[in-house]
């Protein structure tokens, strides 16, 4: 009786230290996964910030010709 209490132990044991094992191996993967995200994350926050100074710079070329054809038409 006690040998098969200590066998189903060591099973369980045994179940138990398989099971850890592949939550290892899950928690690696999310950290490699989560670290990528972060890269990608920061990527798109830079390109973002480089997008908005583009389009500003694009802005202030379209007022400065509005205003230049202004001056043009008040000017004939």
């Amino acid at each position: 009786m006690s040998q098969e209490i200590d066998q189903t132990f060591i099973q369980e044991l045994q179940r138990l230290g398989k099971r850890v094992d592949e939550l290892v191996v899950i928690c690696s993967q999310l950290k490699e996964e989560n670290r990528s995200l972060k890269d990608r994350q920061d990527s798109l926050i830079a390109d973002r910030a480089t997008l908005l100074q583009k389009n500003e710079q694009v802005r202030a070329r379209v007022e400065a010709m509005i205003g230049r054809l202004k001056a043009m038409e008040t000017g004939s």
